[in-house]
């Protein structure tokens, strides 16, 4: 008894229950993570597959086109000849815009047969989500629509044929007409410069009379665009496919609409491989459409990264020369103790006050300030004095400004004495010192605090919802137009991506894959942006490691 007694004292002592929960919670918290990662590849990755097309016949003499995209038991459903319960399946039965709604449930026992035939297709449309069915090709105005070119290679080389056309018609648009209105925008907003300046002067009516013309000449071109946009919409709308629902009715699909066709039953796994890569890629690198629920996230990608590039340019300096201050000249004392205690606190503010802030004081009074300043001729129209990817990134820059502050006090704590001593001892000035020995052995700590910045702001939405981010933004804030960054516009962000197509969608089943994967392409995001970070930190520590050998 007492032997024993004494080996849970020796037990306790060692601590190696300690060790057990704490190495258990590390195991626990990866556990978590690994879940919540394999959640979110699982629920979004899947949905670029392109899934077999089920033919279903049920009891009432209904017939069903669609995916199976899960299944369920029904509650309270088991029975002596179910012991088991009794199955749902949920199937995604596309065509919206014909049915009203584009999932349904089917009970198993309603099922009396099911099929994959080789000739049921998915037309993915520009609107109203995917089609299923069986199709044939016309042309607008024949009377023998179905007959003309129904073989699968035809409804191909027409659709890739319609793309191409449509391509042209986008270019056509954003690239000339776009361009077209920018030229009579800027020439207008001259002009109204001109107007603002009191009477013309012989030379302002000389300048204001050349703008007149190019403007003219201008609108003569956007009439000659808009001309050839519409023969191209024409052509474009002539070739339809027609495609027999489930039901038995034809549908007419003009062309112009139509994306993309696939049969998936008759594809082998190496086509379906291809489609998958093909899906992904067109997801990561095209725009949205439908209210954000289809189409890809480029725009968000873009706006998220920039703005973090432009937050991090803002508070890297402004961040550093605060913390030195505090460590290296400010004299300690109940003052520096204050200040250091209100930078603890501010990094504890819910970032929504730090959006009201940054409305109240970037966009309302700074922006507002600028546009009478800068842009009085663009009045009453708003420059800079409504949200933009700058008052964003200012506002987050301000959130984070804490973590780089304390972050970068640690580091400059941590520089041995004898390096301060020594630089003073040589001669060097407290600024030289400062300059060529103490922060740069500091900046692995300085990066450290960046690192954790970054991380915060690329998933901060709040503060952006007040600042500068938009559901669709027109365009990007960076283009071929001088200055060629445009801090002024409004941009898209993963962040309020997710919530948009999560809580504000009118097709919410539809978005659920949508929703998962633009947070893994998030966190990717913010996993890309800390790596290239954390490799310049370990760089700068071999290369101070081996400079103090």
């Amino acid at each position: 008894m007492v032997e024993r007694s004494t080996r849970m004292k020796d037990f306790w002592r060692g601590g190696e229950l300690f060790v057990w929960m704490t190495a258990s919670g590390v195991a626990l918290s990866l556990l978590m993570v690994a879940g919540m990662l394999a959640l979110i590849m699982i629920n979004g990755l899947g949905q670029f597959w392109p899934g077999a097309l089920q033919e279903t016949g049920l009891r009432t003499q209904e017939t069903v086109i669609g995916q199976v995209v899960g299944e369920e038991v029904i509650p309270n459903s088991i029975s002596p000849d179910s012991p088991s319960g009794q199955r749902r399946f949920r199937y995604r039965v596309g065509n919206r815009d014909v049915f009203g709604a584009e999932y349904r449930w089917i009970n198993e026992a309603e099922i009396v047969s099911s099929a994959r035939p080789d000739d049921l297709v998915v037309i993915q449309r520009r609107e109203w989500g995917p089609a299923f069915g069986r199709v044939t090709v016309g042309v607008e105005g024949n009377a023998a629509d179905g007959e003309h070119g129904s073989t699968w290679s035809t409804v191909v080389t027409l659709v890739e044929r319609a793309n191409q056309l449509r391509r042209r018609i986008e270019h056509l648009e954003r690239e000339e007409i776009g361009a077209i209105n920018y030229r009579i925008e800027k020439a207008r907003l001259a002009r109204q410069a001109l107007a603002l300046n009191g009477p013309l002067t012989p030379g302002d009516a000389e300048k204001d009379r050349r703008l007149l013309d190019q403007m003219t000449a201008l609108e003569r071109d956007y009439l000659a665009k808009t001309e050839a946009l519409e023969r191209l919409h024409e052509e474009a709308g002539k070739e339809v496919l027609f495609l027999t629902l489930s039901t038995g009715r034809s549908v007419r699909l003009s062309l112009d609409q139509v994306l993309d066709v696939s049969r998936p039953n008759a594809m082998h796994w190496f086509e379906k491989l291809l489609a998958y890569v093909h899906n992904l890629w067109l997801f990561v690198s095209s725009e949205p459409r439908e209210a954000n629920t289809e189409g890809g996230i480029f725009p968000a990608i873009f706006g998220t990264v920039l703005m973090v590039f432009l937050m991090t340019l803002a508070v890297m300096p402004f961040g550093v020369m605060a913390a030195v201050y505090l460590r290296e000249y400010a004299k300690q004392g109940p003052l520096v103790r204050l200040v250091r205690i209100a930078v603890n606190n501010l990094a504890g503010v819910p970032s929504i006050v730090f959006g009201v802030f940054g409305l109240a004081f970037f966009v309302y009074a700074l922006g507002g300030t600028i546009d009478q300043w800068l842009f009085p001729e663009a009045l009453p129209n708003p420059t800079f004095g409504t949200g933009g990817i700058l008052w964003a990134s200012l506002t987050l820059s301000l959130l984070t400004v804490p973590v780089v502050i304390v972050a970068t006090e640690e580091g400059l704590s941590a520089v041995p004495r004898d390096f301060r001593e020594g630089s003073l001892g040589l001669g060097a000035t407290k600024f030289e010192t400062l300059r060529h020995v103490i922060l740069p052995c500091a900046l692995p700590g300085i990066l450290t605090g960046l690192i954790l910045a970054m991380a915060r702001a690329a998933g901060e939405v709040a503060p952006l919802m007040l600042t500068g981010v938009v559901k669709l933004a027109p365009a990007l804030p960076l283009d071929e137009y001088l200055p060629y960054l445009h801090l002024d516009r409004k941009f898209m962000h993963l962040g309020f991506h997710i919530y948009d197509v999560g809580f504000q969608s009118p097709n919410v089943e539809a978005a659920k894959p949508m929703v998962y994967m633009t947070t893994l392409i998030l966190i990717l995001v913010v996993v890309l942006l800390n790596w290239a970070a954390v490799r310049l930190r370990n760089r700068l520590r071999r290369r101070f490691a081996a400079s103090a050998v």
